[in-house]
């Protein structure tokens, strides 16, 4: 959820704007600067089913107010791909006619991933059903699923020669399973066509969606990611659509049924939480038995979504991991730039030495 461009201030604006926060914080706003825009989606104008650009991706906000996109500190900022591998990626992706959560969500770490090959395939469509004020997917009435995407994820996963894949998803609150039978199919296309690759998913919560996390979790990723993506004291403004404890729950369930799939999850810094409430975040994952916790700073997409309160420091995200990692998770990656798939074949590694070293410390 994550997109450069448009002007970093308007015209005149002081550096604490009651028109923004109340003057409650001092941001610093850089007026008629003009930021560079790396848009990795396809150019305007394209058939039909290609991602939609602007405001045509997210028509629920387009009455909103105005929140002016503050200029990233010099820790966030990232070169612009120009590996020739960058497009082979791309054009592998294109061949096969599958979307990818790192165009759609114009993430900043793309051009590092995907100049090693590895790119989150984004299933069963381009469009959300939910209208989360962090995130740059297109919300919308979303089209049929496609029941030969599980076989072309297969395809690209094998020839990009993988030795592990993160599929994610949108919401889909239209499908009686939440799409769950699609997750499954997906990981038995991968299975077939690429059996030495672990596959990990970020799922949507399948919320109201009874029996659909069974089907999900007897397909048997290697890691079952679901992301709280913040605090919960911010779910009616930031994550509406969604409920806290609901995804707690099913993180917990995933362990029930399953105990030996890695489950993970993530947050985003930087929308006004505070430190004890992102500290109370990593104990209630723990209590829900999850090995992995990612956690990133937030970057606004766009002028309608939800504004960056503040950037968190690297000190501070340092201190974020040390705090983690005393309360007993197997992994924590928490900096700037970290997101759920950033560098996740290493991590999943480092996983499963962290499991393999716990295992034969309780065994001494």
């Amino acid at each position: 959820p994550y997109l450069t461009g448009g002007r970093a201030g308007g015209r005149g604006r002081p550096a604490c704007d009651p028109a923004i926060d109340g003057g409650r914080h001092r941001r610093q706003m850089w007026p008629m600067t003009t930021r560079v825009e790396i848009d990795h989606r396809k150019p305007s104008g394209q058939p039909a089913g290609e991602p939609l650009r602007g405001a045509d991706r997210h028509p629920e906000k387009a009455k909103r107010p105005d929140n002016p996109i503050q200029r990233k500190p010099a820790w966030i900022r990232v070169k612009a791909p120009t590996s020739p591998v960058y497009r082979e990626t791309q054009a592998l992706m294109r061949e096969h006619k599958l979307v990818t959560v790192c165009e759609e969500a114009a993430c900043p770490n793309i051009g590092e991933c995907w100049s090693q090959r590895h790119a989150t395939m984004m299933i069963m469509g381009e469009t959300c059903t939910r209208a989360c004020s962090f995130c740059n997917v297109a919300t919308g009435v979303p089209k049929a699923l496609d029941a030969d995407e599980p076989r072309r994820v297969g395809d690209a996963v094998a020839k990009l020669g993988l030795q592990h894949v993160v599929i994610t998803s949108v919401d889909r609150d239209d499908l009686a399973d939440g799409g769950a039978l699609h997750f499954a199919e997906t990981i038995r296309a991968i299975r077939a066509a690429a059996p030495a690759t672990t596959v990990e998913i970020l799922t949507p919560d399948f919320l109201r969606k009874d029996g659909a996390l069974e089907v999900v979790v007897e397909a048997r990723p290697d890691v079952f990611n679901h992301n709280l993506e913040t605090v919960p004291g911010l779910y009616p403004t930031i994550r509406p659509g969604a409920r806290y404890y609901h995804s707690l729950r099913l993180l917990d369930r995933v362990k029930q049924l399953d105990p030996s799939i890695f489950t993970k999850s993530g947050i985003m810094v930087g929308l006004g939480e505070k430190r004890i409430e992102v500290l109370q975040v990593m104990d209630d994952l723990r209590s829900a038995d999850v090995d992995f916790l990612t956690i990133g700073q937030y970057l606004q997409p766009t002028v309608k979504h939800a504004a960056v309160d503040r950037f968190v420091t690297p000190e501070e995200f340092e201190d974020y991991a040390k705090v983690a990692r005393g309360k007993g998770f197997l992994l924590v990656s928490s900096t700037p730039l970290t997101r759920s798939s950033y560098h996740a074949d290493r991590d999943f590694a480092a996983l499963r030495d962290a499991r393999e070293a716990q295992l034969k410390a309780r065994g001494a």
